[in-house]
């Protein structure tokens, strides 16, 4: 298929590059930073060889949210979102972008959200899980009170929420301990966005913006597959596990969630979650670098869903959402 839109791609500036070292084997570093730091050379040749017209580009993880020092995270997220604006004005044809922000503070974190979509042009924000903030040992995450203002400026906004993995904190994944293979997007990616997803359905954050969007990557982080049994647990449980959202979490998935194809090449799973979420809610992704972008174009264009899905997951969905011109 020609014309597909990928949108959990990522790049690296040098004061975040280190952070993506150690996901896979030492000796794929070489090749892993040299994606990270390329735009447009090898990139845009991946994209042309492989029927991707547009990538919406975000930075790598966990970058800003593990920079605990609040000014230090508004530096650096105001200095790779510049250089993303750049790289997407000389290339309007072939990328967007997410915003990079620094939660670790709201009112920064809104500013800058205002800034890039208003003067930078960017169609969302991309941010990697929890933020720390003032200490190392901090993990705070976006359903708590303090976070309202912020989601007031995404709703004012009308843009997407990409809500991105990152591990637990070392202090925090005792359940790893001693099993390292099952950290990052083996496993501990997935559990921990899951979570933090379902706080924020819980939260009555959805109530409050029922227009508002989060996407999801990698088929949708196992929620999918489990959004019945939740629901169905929390049906009988009583008042000592009632939550303030008004309605079942599976009514916000449904209608407040998509979720996209990154690295998570696999057609059952795919139609298993057209099945739970329907097609208009899936999205075409690789996640480069982290995944080549011949592997998931090479199973996207031949898996055995309808032309019309295809379209729809490939492209428009994409375009629908972003309000992208294409």
């Amino acid at each position: 298929m020609q014309g597909k839109i990928a949108l959990e791609e990522h790049y690296a500036i040098e004061d975040t590059l280190q952070d993506s070292n150690g996901y896979l084997p030492s000796e794929t570093w070489e090749e892993l930073s040299g994606r990270l730091m390329d735009i447009e050379g090898r990139r845009i040749d991946e994209m042309d060889q492989n029927g991707v017209e547009m990538m919406i580009l975000s930075l790598n993880a966990p970058a800003v949210q593990a920079i605990y020092d609040r000014n230090r995270a508004n530096e650096i997220a105001k200095k790779s979102n510049d250089m993303l604006a750049e790289w997407v004005q000389r290339n309007p044809g072939r990328f967007r972008g997410f915003a990079a922000l620094p939660l670790q503070d709201v009112d920064m974190a809104c500013a800058e959200m205002e800034r890039c979509v208003k003067e930078l042009g960017f169609v969302g924000a991309l941010v990697n899980g929890f933020s720390q903030i003032d200490t190392e040992e901090s993990a705070v995450y976006y359903d708590l009170p303090q976070y309202a203002p912020f989601w007031d400026v995404i709703a004012d906004l009308d843009v997407p929420f990409y809500l991105h993995p990152r591990n637990p904190l070392p202090s925090m994944a005792q359940i790893y301990e001693g099993h390292p293979w099952l950290l990052g997007p083996t496993w501990a990616f997935g559990q921990e966005t899951a979570v933090h997803s379902l706080r924020l359905m819980a939260s009555g954050l959805f109530d409050r913006h029922p227009n508002l969007q989060i996407v999801l990557g990698h088929m949708g982080e196992g929620l999918p597959y489990s959004m019945w049994r939740i629901d169905n647990r929390n049906k009988w449980v009583g008042d000592e596990r009632a939550y303030p959202a008004k309605k079942m979490l599976g009514n916000y998935f449904q209608n407040n969630f998509y979720i996209t194809t990154s690295g998570n090449f696999r057609t059952q799973t795919l139609i298993d979650a057209m099945l739970e979420i329907g097609s208009d809610r899936i999205l075409f992704s690789a996640d480069w670098p982290f995944e080549n972008v011949d592997h998931a174009a090479n199973w996207f264009d031949v898996c055995t869903i309808s032309e019309d899905d295809r379209l729809k997951i490939g492209r428009t969905n994409s375009m629908h959402l972003f309000d992208i011109e294409l």
